[in-house]
């Protein structure tokens, strides 16, 4: 009678031996079957040649089934490992990210008058799109497509300078491809985008091109957010739940919520509805129980909705198929494509992280000399590169690349976004004589609660502090707007001396 012994590691599934052979029969083994008898010499020669003698057994992969079988064939003995599942690895190298550059911006104007939103200094020496464009670069994410259609010059100048040349972020393998805006053949090519996904739509045949048939998930970001993130973690954990779109969310309180998207998942913590930006019985009925994601059963009360940060993951072929076939028509993901989805797809929402202090956010290198302090009082404040500061006051404000505060200037509650150049000594005094403004802020002039912004000339003995409470004025002949209590002081604008607004 034939006859096998097995020695088992683990709870597995074995192939079953009987006179006719080992066989597979859909059990789950991993590895080969072997038909025939064991005492034929048939299946002796095979066992020696492929799978050799025990004395030279071959080094095998852990996790994997194997058999080892000796000459001696009232010695034959099989060793089963146990098999290790292992949730496939996110690489970044299969990933491409998507940068929306913004729409008409109206909720920042006038910042937004001459450039996109993606554009808007920050921080002193960033722009908005870097934070976004450093999360990918932290991330490993190399291959990076934005689209641009509003005010588009001053993003296009920004990534050309800082992620494409040679002075700026090296990017080996991968690419930053701006996809702008334009017209082409067809009835639906004569529009402009129309929303978010009509801009990925009008562009789908890039991301079915051949360099880009390795990418097996998509990122769709907004160029205009501010946070820290790893964007591989969010596709790792799209991975593990084995998902089709993955949307970032964060708890959200009752008095913000309404300015999201929101959504409700079930226990399974997949996505069961979505609602853009809810008003009155709509927004109550969003309401969830939030520990899902973790929260204190206390925190949960505090943030009972789970907002939408309009950070999305997708499989690429779900993606192709959503806007090619399933919803040709729908222009926007957060109020069309994702609401439409959550019926059909495995949807799931991630908790999404803000800070990460270990990552660097990246810009343009501009090369400029450190900031020169003279006699000045600084006070939770930010002073960016290439500045000069004479003995002014400084509280709570951010003070941009190449700004020049004159004596007795104090700064309170503003941000300053600097300038694109520099003027001479002898420019500046030949100004003041003729009775111009220079760039920057003059000698004894106070400014409160205020946007500056590029290339501003402020006099001498101006006041700027919205003393009168006034919440929405334009004034764009004079310089300035005021939007929600906030004055703005226009991109190359003049504020004479002696002014008070």
């Amino acid at each position: 009678m034939d006859s096998c012994c097995a020695n088992l590691n683990g709870n597995v599934h074995l192939v079953k031996a009987s006179k006719q052979g080992f066989r597979n029969r859909g059990t789950g083994f991993w590895g080969e079957s072997i038909r025939g008898s064991l005492k034929g010499r048939g299946l002796s020669a095979q066992l020696l040649k492929s799978l050799k003698s025990e004395s030279r057994v071959r080094k095998l992969t852990p996790g994997a089934s194997y058999s080892v079988l000796t000459s001696n064939i009232n010695k034959e003995s099989v060793t089963v490992q146990a098999p290790i599942f292992e949730t496939p690895q996110a690489e970044p190298k299969n990933v491409a990210s998507i940068i929306l550059g913004g729409g008409a911006g109206t909720r920042l104007f006038p910042l937004t008058s001459r450039r996109a939103k993606p554009a808007v200094p920050i921080g002193g020496c960033y722009r908005l799109i870097d934070i976004p464009m450093s999360n990918c670069i932290n991330s490993g994410i190399k291959k990076i497509f934005i689209l641009t259609q509003f005010n588009s010059f001053s993003l296009n100048r920004h990534l050309a300078r800082t992620y494409n040349f040679g002075n700026g972020v090296n990017f080996g393998d991968g690419f930053v491809e701006v996809l702008a805006a334009t017209q082409t053949p067809g009835e639906r090519g004569k529009k402009w985008f129309q929303g978010t996904a009509d801009a990925v739509r009008q562009f789908i045949w890039v991301f079915e091109d051949a360099k880009n048939k390795n990418v097996e998930h998509i990122l769709i970001l907004s160029g205009d957010h501010l946070y820290r993130m790893d964007y591989m973690d969010f596709v790792q954990r799209h991975i593990d739940t084995n998902a089709d779109i993955t949307v970032s969310c964060v708890p959200m309180d009752d008095g913000r919520a309404s300015d999201y998207g929101l959504m409700k998942i079930d226990n399974a913590g997949r996505i069961i509805q979505f609602a853009e930006k809810p008003k009155g019985p709509d927004l109550k009925a969003m309401q969830v129980d939030t520990t899902l994601l973790g929260l204190s059963k206390l925190d949960a009360v505090k943030y009972p909705y789970i907002a939408s940060m309009g950070v999305y993951v997708f499989r690429t072929d779900v993606l192709l198929k959503l806007l090619r076939w399933s919803y040709p028509s729908c222009n926007d993901f957060g109020s069309e494509i994702i609401p439409s989805a959550v019926r059909d797809h495995n949807v799931q929402p991630p908790k999404f992280e803000f800070y990460d202090p270990k990552t660097p956010f990246f810009t343009s290198p501009r090369f400029l000399p450190p900031t020169k302090v003279e006699k000045c009082r600084i006070l939770d404040a930010i002073i960016s590169h290439g500045c000069f500061l004479r003995e002014c006051s400084v509280e709570h404000s951010i003070v941009g690349v190449r700004s020049r505060l004159e004596q007795g200037v104090e700064l309170k509650d503003t941000m300053m976004m600097g300038a694109d150049y520099y003027q001479t000594e002898s420019e500046i005094a030949s100004l003041l004589a003729d009775g111009k403004v220079p760039i920057g802020v003059g000698q004894d002039t106070k400014i409160r609660n205020c946007i500056i912004d590029k290339n501003a000339k402020i006099g001498r003995n101006v006041v700027i502090t919205n003393g009168d409470g006034v919440k929405e004025a334009e004034r764009p002949k004079e310089g300035f707007y005021i939007r929600s209590g906030i004055t703005v002081i226009l991109k190359n604008a003049t504020i004479k001396d002696g002014t008070v607004i």
